[in-house]
């Protein structure tokens, strides 16, 4: 591979000193543009969504006896151990925020079960992890308690536990802890799942679970109580690409046709919607954006779909609509033209779900999620005679992806902050690499606004940041596309715009090139960026430094803008290709990598989106 060269060195250097200089707070400048202080917010990056010793899953098929303390640590940049025994830890420093999930369904009973003086081992009489898991499964599947277990003073107690472990890390200026769980719904094994995030300590006694209803809508309501007695909380729907198409399904979970309540509450508790994770992506598939090339990103192929007789798991492809976000954007402009109610505006984040008490969203650095600890035990190299078994099947194992995590533009790292700006949506989603990336919409914004270094003060004084609904205005309507490298990932090669639209009463979408690394140009018919040449050795995953931007920064007008059409747009920007997990993995072991999987991939960020609404 090629080395950088000294001029591509200094420009960079140049690139990064605008930056820095058009990050900070701005007072005067653009006073005549301005009709209001620009907010001076940075971005932040953590994790919504990790499993400790408190989930079932994770204590009885991965083994993990990691503590909430111990995520804590591994998200502050300490090394904790792995369910295997060996150590792991973040390589590209700390994080700025961790919300620990738990799953509320049998909250901290596997521990309580494995403890002979627990009160719960002495009275329930089990005392084998996998007769508990299979009662989790069976209990899951069927939305109810397992009759064989009444765990409720468990659950407090262990609940309560968790809280005081979030309120003991948590360091407001330098580290923000969220007390959280996962509601784990999942009928006939089709995912429902929801992430619960509070805003404070105040919580309930006991988290609300699928076995005191399976039906999503329910915890809403739930959620609406307790907002009520001044427990504010949002709960971020997860891995709708294994929900059967029921995650933006077009009726609710009854079956009956949507209508404004439904889609008011579903907004008012879940504004944002996790698109990347370890097991796939679900920003959208091939099936449904042929026309996109990057469509294929990280997709699970195989989605749990049903038992068999002998309760096996049973697995094909996974349903495609309703099972993705992009899919459920276009049905929200759909019915908002035909019924005037949108249940499905909703922003970005990005999250691990590892099990381990750390997310392994480090594609050098991939230590799995449950039970696949090993390249040998997730598939990714031939296994050794006498390995032992991995908790679920390694096809399905090598299919995941070391994804992702949550971007946040917020005034500072503390709890009330970040929580503001997952609650207003300006936030993004990232495989893992820790791009920067700012998107505004406006018919203030000014033309020669990528230039100018007082740029995000006129951004938010002449437009709206993601996450934002934009009305018709006089001007022309522009947007403004800002992104920033990772200094431990590769460099930038592109800046898309992925607009979704109404034609009569029909949906249509395309992905825009609007900004390209290297002094490219998108083609103005096919609008796309020429190939800048970037390259992946795949020998030892070196991949080429003299190709692509540290900084990729743009003002674009859609060619294509009707006034009168509702659109909705968002903010697509990819790195050079790299070396995936399992070809580091085949590397390492000193074989060839797999067949099964791509050998590369493009690392990117996605901004939540902006609604224009004529």
């Amino acid at each position: 591979m090629a080395s950088a060269r000294p001029d591509r060195l200094l420009a960079g250097v140049a690139g990064l000193i605008r930056v820095a200089s058009a990050l900070l707070p701005v007072a005067a400048a653009g006073a005549a543009e301005a009709t209001a202080p620009a907010p001076a917010r940075s971005a932040w990056f953590g994790e919504l969504h990790v499993h400790t010793n408190q989930s079932i899953d994770a204590y009885g098929m991965g083994g993990t006896r990691a503590t909430p303390d111990d995520a804590y640590r591994y998200g502050q940049g300490e090394p904790i151990a792995h369910p295997l025994g060996y150590p792991i830890r973040l390589t590209s420093g700390p994080l700025d925020f961790v919300a620990v999930t738990d799953h509320a369904e049998y909250f901290g009973v596997l521990p309580a079960l494995a403890d002979p003086g627990h009160p719960l081992a002495k009275r329930s009489g089990i005392d084998d992890p996998a007769a508990m898991v299979t009662l989790f499964m069976e209990a899951l599947t069927a939305g109810k308690a397992a009759a064989e277990l009444d765990a409720e003073d468990t659950v407090r107690t262990a609940w309560q536990a968790t809280v005081e472990a979030a309120e003991r890390h948590n360091a407001p200026g330098r580290f923000t802890t969220f007390v959280a769980y996962e509601y784990t719904s999942t009928p006939n094994l089709a995912n429902l799942h929801r992430n619960v995030i509070f805003a404070g300590t105040n919580v309930p006694a006991v988290p609300f679970g699928a076995y005191h209803s399976p039906n999503p809508e329910d915890l809403w309501t739930w959620l609406d109580t307790q907002r009520a007695r001044g427990m504010d909380a949002l709960a971020i729907p997860h891995n709708s690409n294994w929900s059967q198409g029921r995650m933006f399904a077009r009726a609710d979970f009854a079956g009956a046709p949507l209508d404004a309540a439904y889609a008011a509450q579903r907004m008012r508790n879940e504004p944002l919607v996790e698109i990347t994770q370890v097991k796939g992506t679900s920003e959208t598939h091939p099936l449904l954006s042929p026309n996109d090339e990057w469509a294929g990103f990280e997709i699970w192929k195989m989605s749990t779909t049903a038992l068999d007789a002998e309760g096996g798991i049973q697995l094909s492809e996974g349903a495609t609509t309703g099972a993705y976000a992009r899919d459920a954007l276009r049905a929200g402009l759909e019915m908002e033209a035909a019924d005037g109610i949108n249940p499905y505006q909703f922003g970005f984040v990005g999250a691990s779900d590892g099990h381990n008490a750390a997310g392994s969203f480090e594609e050098d650095n991939y230590f799995g999620k449950l039970g696949d600890g090993t390249p040998e035990l997730r598939g990714s190299v031939p296994p050794k005679s006498g390995d032992g078994e991995a908790a679920l099947p390694a096809v399905m194992a090598l299919e995941w992806g070391a994804s992702g995590l949550a971007g946040v533009w917020a005034e500072e790292n503390s709890r009330a902050s970040i929580f503001q700006a997952l609650r207003r949506k300006e936030t993004f989603a990232t495989s893992g690499p820790r791009i920067r990336l700012r998107f505004f919409g406006g018919f203030g914004l000014p033309e020669d606004l990528a230039s100018r270094p007082e740029a995000p003060a006129l951004a938010y004084a002449g437009g709206v940041p993601m996450g934002s609904d934009l009305s018709r205005a006089d001007g022309e309507l522009r947007f403004f596309l800002w992104a920033l490298r990772d200094s431990h990932s590769a460099w930038l090669q592109r800046g898309q715009v992925v607009k979704l639209w109404l034609e009569g009463d029909e949906s249509r979408e395309r992905v825009f090139d609007v900004v390209c690394s290297d002094g490219l140009s998108p083609d103005p018919e096919t609008h796309r960026c020429p190939d800048n040449g970037a390259r992946v050795n795949l020998a030892d995953c070196s991949y080429s430094r003299d190709r692509g931007a540290v900084e990729l920064v743009t003002v674009w007008r859609d060619p294509e803008f009707d006034p009168t059409q509702r659109a909705t747009y968002y903010a697509r920007v990819l790195e050079n290709p790299t070396c995936r997990w399992s070809t580091w993995d085949a590397i390492r072991a000193g074989v060839a990598p797999t067949t099964s999987e791509s050998a590369t991939l493009q690392e990117r960020a996605w901004s939540s989106p902006i609604a224009y609404r004529p």
